[in-house]
């Protein structure tokens, strides 16, 4: 660990599983053993999804789902 306390994963081990500068790990300690697994913002996953969605047509305008439910969004 260095004393910003980060910790430096080799070059090697980075090329060769494809970690990348700014990727997220989930940090586990068990028995004295510390583990990493990869992971993705979650806000990343769900703006991805969002974009698929809306990119196959099955989305509506937020003003559409209001008239559909019967509310409004204007002040009034």
């Amino acid at each position: 660990m260095d004393p910003n306390g980060r910790l430096p994963i080799p070059a090697a081990l980075r090329k060769s599983t494809g970690i990348e500068p700014g990727d997220l790990f989930f940090l586990d300690v068990e028995d004295g053993v510390l583990r990493f697994t990869a992971t993705e913002n979650p806000f990343d996953i769900l703006a991805a999804h969002a974009l698929k969605e809306y990119r196959a047509g099955r989305t509506i305008s937020l003003r559409d789902f209001a008239t559909e439910n019967g509310f409004t969004l204007d002040d009034e």
